[in-house]
């Protein structure tokens, strides 16, 4: 097999071939898949129903998780907010290595199966931990439960919603305008599934019992475990690509290997790879200046001329050495978005227990503070279709975007809400702790504050709303904007956002209770009514909001990937067809 090294022509944008002989096969053009009839909605649809599943268990014990380790387990407050953020920040960084072996070893649809059952089973040992183990093993085996459904999250997340959306033909143009809006209904059951879980799971957990409560999980992951194996014969599949870190690897050694190679003095041609065998035309990445130096991989210099094969540690495709910097262009934006699920994890720790000391009755009926996240779940599943149906046509005629904004700008709007959240969120503690005070419950900490629940509704509303633009725009951004052998990973990647931001939460945690401590007066007691829980809303709006600068700044120097149909003509030429902006 010969591989070519096509030189564009600055005249007529085609590509003369200069013969290499290579001795393996090349992988690194962009695939053209063939029109099938598995895949699409039809399979597409089994998928969400396991992942709704897991996101209904997930959620049922995530959302009361504090409650149940400060009121059954018995911890102190700020130890069990560590300890909260500790495990879900294991749950959402184990993602990187399922994605590594799925991607690696045995594919996606295999780690599903395998991490479902992991899963399922780290359930029912949570729940024969408070039913039947006794008192003095209860919190070992509650915290093991805890981190066997830490593995099973960490095959099942970043390949179910991957596996997903590989339904969807990405050459197809009505199924890449599918592909688009799948990502908003695909959150939009994950939401549903969450919020289903705040209002039954954790209303069973607080007033029937935390048995029941935890065991409800068990029968939702059997049956959709079940209704996934029933679409197997629908199914697009893929098998494992191979460790996707050796290609990544090999650009920078070959770049490395040629830093003194200048193109225009020593090259003779820029490598493109092997053409689709029996194909007239096939699709490359079109080449961007961004980290230039990596460009040396892919120049072909006369050692690869003269060599029998070609080393891929030392000559590079150009499809190769741009799905690299697709990497290295996310990181920035990765990093830049930390602070976002810094604050949005206080969904799960300091508003559950704002809510415990308030007004939460309706009529006969006392709402769980547990279940107040349904808010922002109820939010999410308003703003989401609004967005998708009234939102988007609407900013389609004034920016002539196919998705009305871009998804850099979306999760911009996202960030900037979460500021917002922590700024209102500051305001409303501060009034509750001034009614405290007016009443005289500043030393009763298990006082209910005259002070209805509901003041607490507008940090849930924006808090939901904040998701809906940030959390989806950043699923879209880590699928679209991947190599698609690392996709696996991108989901892992994005999802392990939200795990170091559950310890870099913890972190701050820990500074704002040394300083504060010097003063003698800790801002995050056990007792709220003493503690300054507003200021630290306060830190955390200043942090955001510095972190929302840093993103502005990346966001505009940002590239989305392109990528250029090129045509075989009779004369044996290749020519720049068309480009395509990855853009969505």
């Amino acid at each position: 097999m010969s591989n070519f090294s096509y030189q564009p022509s600055s005249m007529d944008s085609s590509v003369a071939p200069v013969m290499i002989n290579d001795g393996q096969k090349e992988t690194r053009l962009v695939s053209t898949k063939q029109k099938s009839s598995r895949g699409g909605w039809n399979a597409a649809i089994f998928v969400i129903f396991v992942e709704m599943a897991e996101r209904f268990a997930y959620y049922g014990l995530a959302g009361n998780l504090i409650t149940y380790l400060t009121n059954e387990l018995h911890e102190p407050l700020t130890t069990a907010a560590k300890n909260v953020n500790t495990w879900i920040g294991v749950s959402t960084l184990f993602p990187i290595l399922g994605a590594f072996i799925a991607d690696s070893y045995l594919g996606r649809f295999n780690t599903i199966i395998i991490s479902s059952v992991i899963f399922l089973l780290g359930t029912v040992l949570l729940t024969l931990s408070v039913s039947v183990f006794p008192l003095h093993l209860r919190k070992a085996m509650s915290f093991l439960a805890l981190y066997i459904l830490s593995v099973g999250e960490g095959g099942h997340k970043p390949c179910v919603q991957t596996f997903a959306a590989d339904q969807f033909d990405e050459v197809t143009p009505e199924e890449k305008k599918e592909k688009s809006s799948f990502f908003n209904w695909w959150y939009l059951g994950i939401v549903a599934a969450a919020t289903s879980a705040s209002l039954v799971v954790i209303y069973v957990q607080d007033n029937i019992g935390w048995t029941e409560g935890f065991g409800i999980p068990i029968g939702v992951i059997a049956v959709a475990l079940a209704i996934f194996l029933l679409g197997i014969k629908k199914y697009r599949k893929e098998g494992p690509m191979g460790s996707p870190f050796t290609g990544v690897a090999q650009v920078f050694v070959a770049a490395a290997r040629k830093w003194r190679v200048d193109e225009t003095r020593h090259g003779r041609g820029v490598y493109y790879g092997v053409p689709s065998e029996g194909q007239p035309n096939t699709w490359i990445f079109a080449r961007t200046d961004q980290f230039r130096f990596l460009d040396k991989a892919m120049i072909i210099d006369n050692i690869d001329i003269s060599s029998k094969t070609r080393n891929p540690w030392r000559l590079c495709s150009l499809n190769q050495v741009e799905e690299v910097k697709l990497v290295l262009r996310l990181i920035p934006i990765w990093f830049s978005c930390i602070m976002f699920t810094v604050v949005q994890a206080q969904l799960h720790t300091f508003y559950i227990k704002q809510g415990s000391t308030m007004i939460r009755s309706i009529g006969h009926f006392h709402i769980p503070p547990g279940s107040l996240q349904a808010l922002v779940g109820i939010t999410i599943l308003f703003a989401v279709p609004f967005y998708d149906q009234v939102f988007v046509p609407i900013a389609r005629k004034f920016t002539g975007h196919p998705s009305g904004i871009t998804v850099l700008q979306r999760i911009g709007v996202g960030l900037f809400l979460s500021i917002l959240n922590m700024v209102v969120s500051a305001l409303v503690e501060a009034k509750r702790v001034s009614i405290a005070k007016e009443y005289n419950l500043m030393d009763n900490p298990k006082a209910t504050i005259p002070m209805t629940v509901w003041w607490l509704l507008p940090q849930y509303v924006i808090c939901g709303l904040s998701d809906a633009f940030a959390v989806v725009g950043l699923q879209e951004l880590f699928y679209d904007q991947m190599p698609e052998a690392l996709r696996s990973m991108g989901a892992a990647a994005y999802i392990s956002v939200v795990g170091v931001g559950s310890f870099i939460g913890n972190a701050i945690i820990s500074v704002v209770q040394a300083i504060s401590s010097r003063s003698g007066d800790k801002w995050l007691g056990n007792n709220l009514n003493r503690a300054h829980l507003d200021y630290y809303y306060w830190v955390l709006a200043g942090l955001s909001a510095l972190s929302l600068c840093v993103y502005v700044c990346i966001a505009m120097r940002f590239v989305y990937k392109k990528v250029e149909e090129v045509e075989k003509t009779n004369g044996g030429r290749w020519v720049i067809m068309s480009t395509t902006n990855g853009e969505f």
